[in-house]
């Protein structure tokens, strides 16, 4: 496929060392358009000139890309820093980059890694997902004509998060999701996403239903939040301590004195 060597070839052109580079946005989520951009995410490791010195960075690599043809990729990236501290907050987003199925880039560590997000989940990444859904449906509402997009963003994040706080383990893909679900509204809207175009619309007579299917899942998301047995804080702090001196130990042993 096409598309997977223009992506190779961006996380080829990094500037730094990457730890991983996965797919996330439509793609993982299950509800791409034909004509959907790619959203490429990934963890990057500076070398020691880059740490030490007075000004240190890009803590933050960020690169958008739209091809003639209409491909569309947008890559960010974080050094090891900014993205253990981001996994050690109540933040799903991230977590669901190390998960992601959808690998361009991967190595050790990254496996490493994925052992360790599993221990950063907490009761209150419930929140996360909250304010994640309540973004999405305030976007939904004011739009004229409402989009399908913050829609499906939506139901994915509160069944993302209900899933998450009732088993602990990190689910983006709004397919499997429904699967246990079962909501047959939301298969509807993914094939009118998919078999249409990333800018599908919603017709107004709907938005009321869908308005009390997002009241309901974001009570059940509350209530789950409330009764999960994960715990309150992450005990993953260590090990993410100990890869990240590892990793900056490797850039080090290769700077010249």
């Amino acid at each position: 496929m096409d598309a997977d060597r223009r992506l190779a070839t961006a996380a080829a052109e990094h500037p730094f060392p990457l730890i991983f580079a996965t797919i996330s946005g439509a793609h993982l989520y299950g509800f791409a358009s034909p004509d959907s951009d790619f959203d490429l995410r990934g963890c990057h490791v500076l070398p020691a000139d880059r740490v030490l010195g007075l000004d240190p960075g890009p803590w933050t690599v960020q690169v958008d890309r739209k091809d003639t043809d209409g491909f569309e990729l947008d890559l960010v990236t974080h050094d090891a820093l900014k993205f253990f501290n981001l996994m050690l907050k109540k933040n799903g987003y991230v977590l669901e980059q190390v998960h992601s199925p959808l690998i361009v880039v991967t190595t050790p560590e990254h496996e490493e890694l994925k052992a360790i997000a599993g221990r950063c989940v907490t009761c209150f990444h419930g929140y996360h997902y909250l304010g994640f859904a309540e973004t999405q449906w305030r976007l939904f509402e004011k739009e004229q004509p409402r989009r399908i997009k913050p829609l499906l963003y939506c139901y994915r994040v509160l069944l993302t998060g209900i899933h998450l706080m009732r088993t602990g383990e990190v689910e983006a893909n709004l397919v499997r999701l429904n699967e246990e679900a079962r909501l047959s509204h939301v298969d509807d809207l993914i094939a009118r996403k998919v078999g249409g175009r990333e800018k599908e619309t919603l017709e107004d007579a709907d938005v009321a239903f869908h308005r009390g299917e997002y009241e309901r899942l974001r009570a059940a998301l509350e209530a789950a939040g409330r009764s999960s047995s994960l715990p309150e804080r992450t005990d993953a702090r260590p090990a993410l301590d100990d890869l990240l001196i590892r990793l900056r130990m490797r850039s080090i042993e290769g700077f010249p004195a």
